[in-house]
C-alpha cells in the first residue's frame, strides 16, 4: 500500500474485531481497529488513504453514518461494509453511497481477504492515477494558447487541415505547433495524447 495507508477495521464486537485483526495480521497487511466509527473518524487524518472494513451496525454512528461522513469529507478511501443476516437492504444502501464491497456474516477468511486485497489494489490504482493526471495537468499548463488550441482540435479527432482553417492559420503551422504539443506532453502517438486528454479532463468519455 501506498506509505501511510492501513486497513481500518471498526467493530464494536470485540472478539470479531480481535479475530480480524490477526487474520490480516496473518496475511501481512498493515491493519488497525477501533471499537467505534466516532474513534476512527476522530484518529483519522486529513488526506488519509487506505481500506476501511466496518460492521454496519454498531452503537452511535454506524457504518453508514461512517460512509456519509467519509463521503462528507471527500475521502478516498475504499470501504468494504461486515452485515448481519437480513442486512442486505442496508448493504445495498452502503453500495449506493460508495462502498466498494459487503460481507454478509459468517464469511470465510480468504473471500474477506481477497475483498481487502482487491480494495487496496483499487487506492494503489487511484494514487497512481491522480499523480498522472497532476503530472499532465502541470504539462497541459505549459502549452502556449495556440498549442493548446491545436491540441483540443487534435482530441475533437480535427484533420490539420481543419484545424488550419478553424484557426486561420496554414496547415504547415499547425504541423509545428502539433509537434510542439506531443513533445511538450510526452506522446510518443496521437491516440496516447488522446487518452492523456481523456485522464485530464480535457476530452470527456463517451457515456453513450
Amino acid at each position: 500500500m501506498p506509505p501511510g495507508s492501513h486497513v481500518h477495521v471498526i467493530d464494536d464486537d470485540d472478539a470479531m474485531r480481535d479475530s480480524l485483526e490477526f487474520l490480516l495480521r496473518a496475511a501481512k497487511i498493515d491493519v488497525r481497529t477501533y471499537d467505534s466509527a466516532a474513534a476512527f473518524l476522530t484518529s483519522l487524518p486529513d488526506g488519509a488513504t487506505g481500506c476501511v472494513v466496518t460492521d454496519v451496525r454498531m452503537p452511535g454512528l454506524s457504518g453508514i453514518d461512517l460512509l456519509r461522513q467519509l463521503k462528507a469529507r471527500g475521502s478516498t478511501m475504499s470501504v468494504i461494509v461486515i452485515t448481519g443476516h437480513g442486512d442486505i437492504q442496508l448493504a445495498v444502501e452502503a453500495m449506493k453511497m460508495g462502498a466498494a464491497d459487503f460481507l454478509e456474516k459468517p464469511f470465510d477468511d480468504e473471500v474477506l481477504l481477497a475483498s481487502v486485497r482487491a480494495a487496496i489494489d483499487r487506492v494503489q490504482k487511484d494514487a497512481q492515477r491522480e499523480t498522472e493526471r497532476a503530472n499532465l495537468n502541470h504539462r497541459l499548463a505549459s502549452l502556449s494558447a495556440r498549442e493548446r488550441d491545436v491540441l483540443d482540435g487534435l482530441v475533437a479527432g480535427k484533420a490539420n487541415k481543419v484545424i488550419a482553417l478553424d484557426l486561420g492559420i496554414s496547415p504547415r503551422t499547425v504541423e509545428i505547433y502539433r509537434a510542439h504539443v506531443m513533445t511538450k506532453m510526452n506522446a510518443g502517438s496521437l491516440s496516447e495524447l488522446v487518452r492523456m486528454a481523456l485522464l485530464a479532463g480535457v476530452l470527456e468519455a463517451d457515456k453513450a
